[in-house]
Protein backbone atom coordinates (compact mmCIF):
# COMPACT_ATOMS: atom_id res chain seq x y z
CA UNK A 1 0.00 0.00 0.00
CA UNK A 2 1.66 3.58 -1.15
CA UNK A 3 -0.19 5.39 1.66
CA UNK A 4 -1.15 4.13 5.27
CA UNK A 5 -2.70 6.05 7.77
CA UNK A 6 -4.61 5.50 11.43
CA UNK A 7 -7.20 8.04 11.68
CA UNK A 8 -8.26 9.53 15.53
CA UNK A 9 -11.41 10.57 15.60
CA UNK A 10 -12.77 14.23 14.81
CA UNK A 11 -16.55 14.92 16.13
CA UNK A 12 -19.03 16.37 14.17
CA UNK A 13 -22.79 16.83 13.37
CA UNK A 14 -24.29 13.88 11.20
CA UNK A 15 -27.20 11.96 10.84
CA UNK A 16 -26.98 8.67 12.59
CA UNK A 17 -26.08 5.44 11.47
CA UNK A 18 -27.66 2.99 12.43
CA UNK A 19 -26.51 -0.35 11.35
CA UNK A 20 -24.11 -2.00 9.10
CA UNK A 21 -26.43 -2.27 6.44
CA UNK A 22 -27.01 1.99 6.29
CA UNK A 23 -23.05 2.50 7.01
CA UNK A 24 -22.71 0.40 3.47
CA UNK A 25 -25.30 2.14 1.51
CA UNK A 26 -24.29 5.77 2.29
CA UNK A 27 -20.87 4.31 1.16
CA UNK A 28 -21.50 2.71 -1.39
CA UNK A 29 -23.38 5.66 -3.02
CA UNK A 30 -20.03 7.86 -2.50
CA UNK A 31 -17.34 5.22 -3.61
CA UNK A 32 -16.70 6.56 -6.73
CA UNK A 33 -15.83 9.87 -4.90
CA UNK A 34 -14.18 8.01 -1.90
CA UNK A 35 -11.74 6.42 -4.87
CA UNK A 36 -10.76 8.86 -6.51
CA UNK A 37 -9.93 11.00 -2.96
CA UNK A 38 -7.69 7.78 -2.77
CA UNK A 39 -6.08 7.76 -5.27
CA UNK A 40 -5.20 11.38 -5.23
CA UNK A 41 -2.79 10.77 -2.39
CA UNK A 42 -2.44 12.97 0.55
CA UNK A 43 -4.06 16.20 -0.12
CA UNK A 44 -7.25 14.78 -1.15
CA UNK A 45 -7.85 11.89 0.92
CA UNK A 46 -7.84 14.01 4.33
CA UNK A 47 -10.51 16.52 3.06
CA UNK A 48 -12.62 14.01 0.60
CA UNK A 49 -11.98 11.14 2.45
CA UNK A 50 -10.99 10.73 5.77
CA UNK A 51 -13.31 13.79 7.48
CA UNK A 52 -16.31 12.65 5.78
CA UNK A 53 -16.15 8.47 7.01
CA UNK A 54 -14.68 9.43 10.22
CA UNK A 55 -17.79 10.35 11.77
CA UNK A 56 -20.33 7.85 9.97
CA UNK A 57 -17.78 5.30 11.57
CA UNK A 58 -18.35 7.08 14.72
CA UNK A 59 -22.07 6.60 14.80
CA UNK A 60 -21.27 2.55 14.94
CA UNK A 61 -18.58 2.10 17.39
CA UNK A 62 -15.82 5.21 18.24
CA UNK A 63 -13.05 2.53 19.15
CA UNK A 64 -13.12 1.59 15.34
CA UNK A 65 -9.84 2.57 13.23
CA UNK A 66 -9.07 2.88 9.89
CA UNK A 67 -6.12 2.58 7.72
CA UNK A 68 -6.51 3.41 3.91
CA UNK A 69 -4.70 3.29 0.73
CA UNK A 70 -3.89 2.05 -3.32
CA UNK A 71 -3.50 -2.12 -2.85
CA UNK A 72 -2.91 -1.36 -6.50
CA UNK A 73 -3.06 0.27 -9.34
CA UNK A 74 -7.00 0.21 -9.71
CA UNK A 75 -8.59 -0.80 -5.98
CA UNK A 76 -8.31 0.98 -3.25
CA UNK A 77 -8.13 -0.62 0.36
CA UNK A 78 -10.07 0.07 3.38
CA UNK A 79 -8.83 -1.52 6.63
CA UNK A 80 -11.02 -1.62 9.73
CA UNK A 81 -8.77 -2.34 12.69
CA UNK A 82 -9.58 -2.56 16.37
CA UNK A 83 -5.96 -0.81 17.24
CA UNK A 84 -5.01 -4.04 19.18
CA UNK A 85 -7.99 -3.81 21.41
CA UNK A 86 -9.64 -7.60 21.75
CA UNK A 87 -12.81 -6.15 23.31
CA UNK A 88 -13.41 -4.29 19.66
CA UNK A 89 -12.18 -6.94 17.18
CA UNK A 90 -15.32 -8.76 16.72
CA UNK A 91 -17.01 -5.25 15.51
CA UNK A 92 -14.47 -5.07 13.14
CA UNK A 93 -15.35 -8.28 11.58
CA UNK A 94 -18.94 -7.95 11.59
CA UNK A 95 -18.71 -4.55 10.07
CA UNK A 96 -16.54 -6.26 7.25
CA UNK A 97 -18.39 -9.03 6.80
CA UNK A 98 -20.98 -6.98 6.08
CA UNK A 99 -19.62 -5.02 2.66
CA UNK A 100 -20.78 -5.15 -0.52
CA UNK A 101 -19.01 -5.62 -3.95
CA UNK A 102 -18.07 -2.31 -5.25
CA UNK A 103 -15.80 -1.73 -7.77
CA UNK A 104 -12.24 -0.68 -7.37
CA UNK A 105 -12.47 -1.40 -3.59
CA UNK A 106 -11.30 -4.21 -1.45
CA UNK A 107 -12.29 -4.04 2.03
CA UNK A 108 -10.46 -5.94 4.92
CA UNK A 109 -11.13 -6.18 8.75
CA UNK A 110 -8.08 -6.09 10.86
CA UNK A 111 -4.44 -5.20 9.67
CA UNK A 112 -3.26 -7.89 7.82
CA UNK A 113 -0.02 -10.00 7.97
CA UNK A 114 2.77 -8.48 5.87
CA UNK A 115 5.91 -9.69 4.68
CA UNK A 116 9.04 -8.24 6.84
CA UNK A 117 11.28 -6.80 3.73
CA UNK A 118 7.99 -4.45 3.34
CA UNK A 119 7.90 -3.59 7.56
CA UNK A 120 10.07 -0.51 7.02
CA UNK A 121 8.82 1.94 10.49
CA UNK A 122 9.91 5.39 11.19
CA UNK A 123 9.11 7.12 14.59
CA UNK A 124 9.87 9.30 17.08
CA UNK A 125 12.77 9.44 15.34
CA UNK A 126 13.97 5.72 15.47
CA UNK A 127 13.97 3.20 12.25
CA UNK A 128 12.42 -0.15 12.69
CA UNK A 129 13.03 -2.85 10.46
CA UNK A 130 14.52 -6.51 10.17
CA UNK A 131 17.60 -5.75 10.61
CA UNK A 132 17.23 -3.68 14.40
CA UNK A 133 15.31 -5.58 15.93
CA UNK A 134 15.92 -8.75 17.81
CA UNK A 135 14.12 -11.50 20.37
CA UNK A 136 14.18 -14.57 22.69
CA UNK A 137 11.90 -16.47 24.72
CA UNK A 138 11.88 -16.68 28.01
CA UNK A 139 10.80 -19.85 29.78
CA UNK A 140 8.56 -19.61 33.01
CA UNK A 141 8.52 -23.22 34.33
CA UNK A 142 5.53 -22.08 36.52
CA UNK A 143 3.68 -21.26 33.23
CA UNK A 144 4.88 -23.38 30.25
CA UNK A 145 2.39 -22.58 27.98
CA UNK A 146 2.97 -19.01 28.30
CA UNK A 147 4.47 -16.62 25.33
CA UNK A 148 7.08 -14.26 26.70
CA UNK A 149 8.79 -12.84 24.35
CA UNK A 150 12.04 -10.00 24.86
CA UNK A 151 12.43 -7.09 22.22
CA UNK A 152 15.93 -6.16 21.89
CA UNK A 153 16.13 -2.91 18.98
CA UNK A 154 19.67 -1.69 18.59
CA UNK A 155 18.88 1.48 19.81
CA UNK A 156 17.15 0.91 22.54
CA UNK A 157 17.61 2.47 26.80
CA UNK A 158 15.83 2.81 29.53
CA UNK A 159 15.46 6.68 28.66
CA UNK A 160 13.28 5.93 25.51
CA UNK A 161 11.50 3.18 26.09
CA UNK A 162 8.17 4.92 25.37
CA UNK A 163 9.17 5.56 22.13
CA UNK A 164 11.16 1.78 21.23
CA UNK A 165 8.28 0.29 22.51
CA UNK A 166 5.82 2.22 20.42
CA UNK A 167 7.68 1.40 17.17
CA UNK A 168 8.00 -1.91 18.23
CA UNK A 169 4.57 -2.51 18.97
CA UNK A 170 3.48 -0.90 15.20
CA UNK A 171 6.34 -3.17 13.47
CA UNK A 172 5.13 -6.37 15.31
CA UNK A 173 1.70 -5.32 14.31
CA UNK A 174 2.03 -4.72 10.40
CA UNK A 175 4.52 -7.88 10.44
CA UNK A 176 2.24 -10.16 12.35
CA UNK A 177 -1.11 -9.31 11.59
CA UNK A 178 -3.43 -7.47 14.01
CA UNK A 179 -5.70 -10.48 14.82
CA UNK A 180 -2.26 -12.91 15.21
CA UNK A 181 0.22 -10.62 17.58
CA UNK A 182 -2.69 -9.96 19.92
CA UNK A 183 -3.62 -13.96 20.09
CA UNK A 184 -0.08 -15.42 19.95
CA UNK A 185 1.93 -13.35 22.62
CA UNK A 186 1.13 -13.15 26.06
CA UNK A 187 3.40 -10.84 27.39
CA UNK A 188 5.97 -8.64 25.81
CA UNK A 189 9.46 -7.05 27.53
CA UNK A 190 12.25 -5.03 26.35
CA UNK A 191 16.06 -5.01 26.93
CA UNK A 192 19.01 -3.63 26.22
CA UNK A 193 21.80 -5.71 24.12
CA UNK A 194 24.43 -5.43 27.42
CA UNK A 195 21.10 -6.62 29.58
CA UNK A 196 19.89 -9.47 27.35
CA UNK A 197 20.08 -12.86 28.95
CA UNK A 198 19.77 -15.18 25.69
CA UNK A 199 21.70 -15.44 22.18
CA UNK A 200 20.02 -13.02 20.56
CA UNK A 201 17.64 -14.35 17.30
CA UNK A 202 16.49 -11.55 14.32
CA UNK A 203 12.91 -11.07 14.30
CA UNK A 204 12.35 -12.13 11.11
CA UNK A 205 12.41 -15.42 12.20
CA UNK A 206 9.62 -14.74 15.10
CA UNK A 207 6.68 -15.79 13.17
CA UNK A 208 7.87 -19.40 12.70
CA UNK A 209 8.89 -19.47 16.27
CA UNK A 210 5.05 -18.59 17.26
CA UNK A 211 3.67 -20.72 14.57
CA UNK A 212 5.69 -23.94 15.94
CA UNK A 213 4.54 -22.77 19.78
CA UNK A 214 0.67 -22.72 18.63
CA UNK A 215 1.13 -25.88 17.36
CA UNK A 216 1.74 -27.35 20.57
CA UNK A 217 -0.94 -25.18 22.03
CA UNK A 218 -3.45 -26.24 20.13
CA UNK A 219 -2.19 -30.27 20.39
CA UNK A 220 -2.64 -29.90 24.02
CA UNK A 221 -5.82 -28.40 24.63
CA UNK A 222 -7.77 -29.14 21.50
CA UNK A 223 -11.12 -29.99 22.40
CA UNK A 224 -10.76 -30.13 26.28
CA UNK A 225 -13.65 -28.51 28.14
CA UNK A 226 -14.68 -28.90 31.88
CA UNK A 227 -18.14 -29.71 33.11
CA UNK A 228 -19.40 -27.54 35.66
CA UNK A 229 -22.98 -28.66 36.98
CA UNK A 230 -21.46 -30.89 39.65
CA UNK A 231 -18.45 -28.12 41.03
CA UNK A 232 -18.08 -26.60 44.12
CA UNK A 233 -18.61 -23.20 44.85
CA UNK A 234 -17.56 -21.58 48.10
CA UNK A 235 -19.16 -17.37 49.38
CA UNK A 236 -15.98 -15.54 50.50
CA UNK A 237 -16.51 -12.53 52.28
CA UNK A 238 -14.25 -9.60 53.31
CA UNK A 239 -13.84 -5.87 54.30
CA UNK A 240 -12.33 -3.37 52.43
CA UNK A 241 -10.34 -0.44 53.63
CA UNK A 242 -13.61 2.30 53.11
CA UNK A 243 -15.43 -0.89 55.96
CA UNK A 244 -16.91 -1.68 52.98
CA UNK A 245 -18.22 -5.19 52.59
CA UNK A 246 -17.02 -7.54 49.78
CA UNK A 247 -18.86 -10.75 48.41
CA UNK A 248 -17.91 -13.45 46.15
CA UNK A 249 -19.36 -16.37 44.90
CA UNK A 250 -16.53 -18.41 43.41
CA UNK A 251 -16.21 -22.09 41.33
CA UNK A 252 -13.73 -23.11 43.62
CA UNK A 253 -12.89 -26.57 41.92
CA UNK A 254 -12.42 -24.26 38.26
CA UNK A 255 -9.60 -22.87 40.76
CA UNK A 256 -7.89 -25.73 41.16
CA UNK A 257 -8.20 -26.45 38.05
CA UNK A 258 -4.61 -28.15 36.51
CA UNK A 259 -5.92 -26.84 32.43
CA UNK A 260 -6.63 -23.48 32.89
CA UNK A 261 -4.49 -22.24 29.90
CA UNK A 262 -7.18 -24.24 27.48
CA UNK A 263 -9.58 -21.70 27.80
CA UNK A 264 -6.72 -18.84 27.78
CA UNK A 265 -9.18 -15.02 27.81
CA UNK A 266 -10.67 -13.93 30.79
CA UNK A 267 -13.84 -11.81 30.31
CA UNK A 268 -15.21 -9.67 33.04
CA UNK A 269 -18.29 -7.66 33.03
CA UNK A 270 -18.27 -4.85 35.52
CA UNK A 271 -21.62 -3.06 36.26
CA UNK A 272 -21.61 -0.21 38.00
CA UNK A 273 -24.61 0.71 40.15
CA UNK A 274 -26.05 3.27 42.74
CA UNK A 275 -26.62 1.38 45.65
CA UNK A 276 -26.62 1.68 50.00
CA UNK A 277 -24.30 3.17 52.10
CA UNK A 278 -22.41 -0.35 52.53
CA UNK A 279 -21.61 -0.54 48.78
CA UNK A 280 -24.06 -3.37 47.94
CA UNK A 281 -26.86 -2.89 45.73
CA UNK A 282 -30.63 -1.71 46.81
CA UNK A 283 -33.25 -4.90 46.40
CA UNK A 284 -34.15 -3.76 42.67
CA UNK A 285 -30.70 -3.52 41.47
CA UNK A 286 -30.14 -7.42 43.40
CA UNK A 287 -32.64 -8.48 41.47
CA UNK A 288 -31.67 -6.80 38.46
CA UNK A 289 -28.10 -8.11 38.44
CA UNK A 290 -29.36 -11.88 38.93
CA UNK A 291 -30.99 -11.41 35.57
CA UNK A 292 -28.38 -10.13 33.56
CA UNK A 293 -25.97 -13.00 35.36
CA UNK A 294 -28.41 -15.40 34.74
CA UNK A 295 -28.70 -14.49 30.98
CA UNK A 296 -25.21 -15.04 30.68
CA UNK A 297 -24.86 -18.12 32.15
CA UNK A 298 -27.79 -19.60 29.69
CA UNK A 299 -25.38 -18.23 26.95
CA UNK A 300 -21.96 -18.96 27.74
CA UNK A 301 -22.13 -22.49 28.47
CA UNK A 302 -18.74 -24.63 29.38
CA UNK A 303 -19.63 -27.32 26.47
CA UNK A 304 -18.66 -24.36 24.36
CA UNK A 305 -15.77 -23.15 26.06
CA UNK A 306 -17.08 -20.41 28.42
CA UNK A 307 -16.35 -21.41 32.06
CA UNK A 308 -18.46 -18.96 34.52
CA UNK A 309 -15.63 -18.66 37.29
CA UNK A 310 -18.18 -16.54 39.74
CA UNK A 311 -18.74 -12.92 40.58
CA UNK A 312 -17.71 -10.33 42.69
CA UNK A 313 -20.06 -7.54 44.65
CA UNK A 314 -18.48 -4.77 46.67
CA UNK A 315 -17.95 -0.64 46.41
CA UNK A 316 -20.70 -0.46 44.06
CA UNK A 317 -19.48 -2.64 41.90
CA UNK A 318 -20.94 -6.52 40.26
CA UNK A 319 -17.82 -7.69 38.55
CA UNK A 320 -18.72 -11.47 36.93
CA UNK A 321 -15.74 -13.56 35.48
CA UNK A 322 -15.43 -15.98 32.56
CA UNK A 323 -12.36 -17.79 31.04
CA UNK A 324 -13.16 -18.66 27.74
CA UNK A 325 -11.35 -19.95 24.68
CA UNK A 326 -12.07 -17.48 22.42
CA UNK A 327 -13.11 -14.05 23.29
CA UNK A 328 -15.90 -12.69 20.29
CA UNK A 329 -19.04 -14.51 21.85
CA UNK A 330 -18.86 -12.92 25.25
CA UNK A 331 -17.71 -9.59 24.34
CA UNK A 332 -20.80 -9.46 21.80
CA UNK A 333 -22.97 -10.79 24.36
CA UNK A 334 -21.55 -7.99 27.00
CA UNK A 335 -22.21 -5.34 24.49
CA UNK A 336 -25.89 -5.87 24.47
CA UNK A 337 -26.24 -6.30 28.20
CA UNK A 338 -24.44 -2.29 27.84
CA UNK A 339 -26.48 -1.10 25.22
CA UNK A 340 -29.59 -2.75 27.05
CA UNK A 341 -29.26 -0.87 30.20
CA UNK A 342 -27.52 2.11 29.54
CA UNK A 343 -29.99 3.68 31.19
CA UNK A 344 -29.69 2.29 34.62
CA UNK A 345 -25.98 1.46 34.98
CA UNK A 346 -22.80 2.05 33.61
CA UNK A 347 -20.92 -1.00 32.49
CA UNK A 348 -17.61 -2.37 31.32
CA UNK A 349 -16.00 -4.50 29.29
CA UNK A 350 -12.37 -5.71 30.27
CA UNK A 351 -11.39 -8.86 27.91
CA UNK A 352 -8.06 -9.86 27.98
CA UNK A 353 -5.19 -13.13 27.88
CA UNK A 354 -4.85 -14.64 31.10
CA UNK A 355 -3.78 -18.19 29.77
CA UNK A 356 -2.88 -19.02 34.05
CA UNK A 357 -6.04 -16.94 35.27
CA UNK A 358 -3.80 -14.87 37.31
CA UNK A 359 -6.41 -12.08 37.85
CA UNK A 360 -8.60 -14.32 39.88
CA UNK A 361 -5.84 -16.09 41.85
CA UNK A 362 -6.68 -13.99 44.75
CA UNK A 363 -9.77 -15.78 45.14
CA UNK A 364 -7.48 -18.95 45.86
CA UNK A 365 -5.59 -16.86 49.26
Amino acid sequence: MSFLKNIFKKKEEVPVVASYATFWAWFEKNAPAFYQAVKGGRESIEKDFFEKLTPRLDELREELFFVTGMYNDTTAELIVTADGRAKNIVFAEELMQAAPQLPNWRFTALKPAMPIEHVNISMNGYDFTAENIFFYANELPAYPDEIDITIVHDDYTAENKNEISGGVYLFLDNYLGELDFLENIDHLDFATRQDAKQELIPIGKLKDFLIWRQKEFVEKYAGMRHQTQNDNYSVMEGQLQSGNKLLAVINTDLLNWDSKASHPWMAILVIKYKGGENGFPNADDYEELNVIEDRLMQQLVDADGYLNIGRQTANNEREIFFACKDFRKPVRLFDEVKQQYKDRFEVEIEIFKDKYWQSVERFNN
